[in-house]
Formats: structure tokens, C-alpha cells, sequence
């Protein structure tokens, strides 16, 4: 495989200045090959994505019962990738990144269809076992395709590229967990585990379409000299540091406990389908649409600047704050969903917003060791917060957690903005 293409690093200022004004989101599409190749393939594989987690949740809820069994499955995803993910950013490095996403998909492809073995109780380790390989190669898949954005894109179409790319996961999360919830609750979680396995194989196809530039030999030489440096760089740019623990963040306080409550309030609190499987892709399918929108919205006061980008985060989390109060009571099914929505306009917000930073601030040799320390964070503390709910689940009220979970998201936002008073003194006086 071929190592990446050098590019010295440069400010958020200096790409803003060199990016002149974004393109449009459908001229980004239309013009640029490489980015509409990585684009239609993450859409599908998207799809299936999602169509893999609310069949694995409703199969485990419905064949165990149990609050806790559905917060290991929630736990795998999260710290399966932890534990690869400094290696994947390695490999986004110093390997082609292109081949690399496509070699992730064609391993998922015979992972997913083992899924189709899980049939009673008796196989709940089967799919344990399953799920933890495949989010393991997921996790060299998401490093890789952050990192490969500003190779396929030019400084005035990152931002687009970077707000499309989210957009996207939030739409296919709404199609995906809509479709797959009917489709699971229709036609049983071995149909679903098919079409997922389909996807990713469509996936690997159209990324073949992507022509990444060779590198240069003193790109191979920029390298060898990067090779361990993700946690210096950082130590001695602490403002990156920062940005990149915000997914952590938004994991631990605000996303991923949430997701397996849901799973508990479509099981038991308002259930439409065979296990709630109806209302469980109900509310993902709003959470997609909300953290789509919240993002596109904001980006039109935001732009790619950076002052307004770092002082939308710190308003993300508290509108994910208010989310989570309209939910917390469970008046009924509506409330849950227009508080599930509020909730993701926040969380998109702080998500994309935090990648368009990096992409802006991170340099190329490095990019990928830095994005993937990024979602080794992310899914340590994922990890945790679902462990942490799903084990709570089995001891209180899912109205009592939920109450609870209001107050999380306003640490992040108070420490955010403390840091940005600091960061901004440093920067004045430069």
C-alpha cells in the first residue's frame, strides 16, 4: 500500500484565508469525483449500520429481557474499536487510506452474515462475539475516513465536505433506523442482518472509484520521523487536545447511555412493533434528522470560521441539555421524540463542529493518529456510559436516569468555555 500525500500543517486562519468561500453542498457532489465516491459508499454502508444495531438490540432484548444484556451489547461497540483504534491510526498514516476503507468493508461483509447464526437464547455469546470483530474493524474504518476527507477534497470544499459527510450520517441514521426497525419488526433481525452484509459489499465498490496522488519520498521520509508522535503533538498543542475530547464527551454525557435507554422506553414504555422495534427506529430515525439539521443550520452563521465554530459547541450542549429535559418525563411517545430531536441538535452540533476544527488545525502526516486517538477516547468513554446506564437500568426508573443524565452535558459546556477564554489570551498575544 501506498503511504499519503505530505502536507505541512497550517492554522485554521491560513485555511481560511487560502479556502476563500465554501462550495455549495450539491457543487461539492457534482464536481468533485473522488469526495462522490466516498460519499456514496458511506451512505450505504450507513444504512446498514444502522440496520445492524436495532436488530442486535431487539434480538438481545427480546431473547434475554434484561436491561444489562442490552447495555454489553451498547458496551462492545463502544470499547471493541478502543482497543484498535491507536493501531488504526497508524495505519491511516502510513497505509493507503483508500485501500484501507475498502479492505474494512469486505471484512465486515463475512462478519455481518455471521450474524444470521444467532437464533435463541443459547447464542446471545455468538452474537457478543460477533459484534465485538466487527466494530473492531470498524474502528480502523472510522479513523481512516475522517483522515481521508482533506485528501479528496480541496481547503474551500473541506467544511462542505466535513457538514455533508455528518449530515449524511444523521440522515441514513433516521432512514436507516427506520427502515431497519419496520424491516426487523416486519420481517425478523435475520433479514436485516442480510441487507447489512449487502451494504457493506456496495460500500467496497464504490470506493474503488477514489484516485488518491502517490507519495513523494520526502513524504515517506515526514513519516518515519511521525511515526509515534499523535500524543506529543498534542501535549505540546493542547488546544487540539481539547477539541479532540469532545466526542469523548459528547459519548459519556449526552449519546451513547441515551441510546440504551431508548431501547428500554421502546421495550416497556411505548411499544409499537414486535419488541418495540417500530418506536426504538422511531426515535433514531428523529435523532438522525436532528443532528443533520442542527449542524447545516448552524453552519450558516458559522461558516468555517473559527471563533463562531468553538462558541457554537459550548450552545450545543446545552440545547442537548434541554433534549434531555423534554424527554425525561415521558408524557408520552411524541414528548420522547421531540426531546430526542432537540437533544441530537445539540450533540450533532458539538460533533461536527469539533471535526471541522481538527480537520482545519491537524497536520497531514499525523492526521490519522490524531483522529483515531479521537475515537479511542470516544469509545472508552461510550463504553463506559453504556455500561454505566445499562447496569443502572436493572436498578431504577428509566425516568430516574434520565433526570439525571440532564444536568451531564453542562460540565462539558462550562469547561469548553473556560478553556476558551485561556485559548483566546494565548492567542492575543501572538
Amino acid at each position: 500500500m501506498s503511504k499519503q500525500e505530505h502536507t505541512p500543517i497550517k492554522s485554521a486562519i491560513d485555511r481560511q484565508q487560502e479556502a476563500g468561500k465554501p462550495v455549495g453542498y450539491i457543487t461539492l457532489i457534482r464536481q468533485n469525483s473522488n469526495f462522490r465516491w466516498l460519499w456514496c459508499g458511506q451512505l450505504v454502508s450507513l444504512l446498514g449500520d444502522w440496520f445492524n444495531l436495532i436488530a442486535s438490540a431487539i434480538l438481545i432484548a427480546d431473547l434475554t429481557g434484561s436491561g444489562l444484556a442490552i447495555g454489553v451489547l451498547f458496551t462492545i461497540r463502544m470499547f471493541a474499536p478502543f482497543f484498535v483504534a491507536p493501531i488504526a491510526g497508524i495505519c491511516a498514516d502510513r497505509y493507503n487510506r483508500k485501500y484501507l476503507l475498502i479492505i474494512t468493508d469486505v471484512v465486515r461483509v463475512f462478519i455481518v452474515f455471521g450474524f444470521l447464526f444467532v437464533r435463541d437464547a443459547s447464542d446471545i455469546w455468538l452474537l457478543y462475539a460477533l459484534t465485538t470483530l466487527l466494530f473492531a474493524v470498524s474502528g480502523f474504518f472510522s479513523p481512516a475516513r475522517s483522515a481521508i476527507l482533506p485528501d479528496v477534497t480541496a481547503p474551500h470544499e473541506l467544511g462542505t465536505a466535513n457538514a455533508l459527510g455528518a449530515a449524511t450520517w444523521s440522515v441514513m441514521l433516521a432512514l436507516g433506523a427506520a427502515i431497519g426497525g419496520i424491516t426487523t419488526g416486519l420481517f425478523g433481525s435475520q433479514t436485516a442482518f442480510f441487507i447489512d452484509g449487502l451494504t457493506f459489499a456496495l460500500s467496497a465498490v464504490f470506493l474503488f472509484g477514489i484516485k488518491l496522488p502517490k507519495a513523494s519520498p520526502e513524504t515517506r521520509r515526514a513519516h518515519a520521523r511521525e511515526k509515534h508522535s499523535a500524543f506529543r503533538y498534542m501535549r505540546q498543542h493542547p488546544d487540539i487536545f481539547f477539541i479532540a475530547m469532545h466526542k469523548a464527551a459528547i459519548a459519556l454525557l449526552l449519546s451513547s447511555g441515551f441510546q440504551v435507554v431508548q431501547v428500554e422506553i421502546a421495550k416497556s414504555h411505548f411499544v409499537i412493533g414486535v419488541g418495540g422495534a417500530i418506536s426504538l427506529g422511531l426515535m433514531y430515525c428523529v435523532n438522525g434528522v436532528g443532528s443533520g439539521i442542527g449542524p447545516i443550520l448552524a453552519r450558516h452563521w458559522t461558516g468555517d470560521r473559527d471563533k463562531p465554530l468553538r462558541v457554537s459547541i459550548s450552545i450545543g450542549y446545552l440545547i442537548g441539555a434541554l433534549g434531555l429535559v423534554v424527554t425525561a418525563p415521558l408524557f408520552g411517545l411524541v414528548e420522547v421524540l421531540i426531546g430526542g430531536f432537540v437533544r441530537s441538535i445539540g450533540g450533532g452540533i458539538a460533533w461536527v463542529f469539533s471535526t471541522q476544527l481538527l480537520l482545519q488545525r491537524a497536520p497531514n502526516e499525523i492526521r490519522g493518529r490524531i483522529f483515531g486517538t479521537e475515537f479511542a477516547f470516544f469509545t472508552l468513554m461510550g463504553g463506559i456510559g453504556t455500561a454505566i446506564v445499562g447496569a443502572l437500568l436493572d436498578r431504577f426508573h428509566v425516568r430516574t436516569i434520565l433526570w439525571g443524565m440532564t444536568i451531564l452535558p453542562l460540565i462539558p459546556a462550562v469547561l469548553w468555555w473556560f478553556w476558551q477564554r485561556h485559548f483566546s489570551r494565548i492567542e492575543s498575544r501572538k
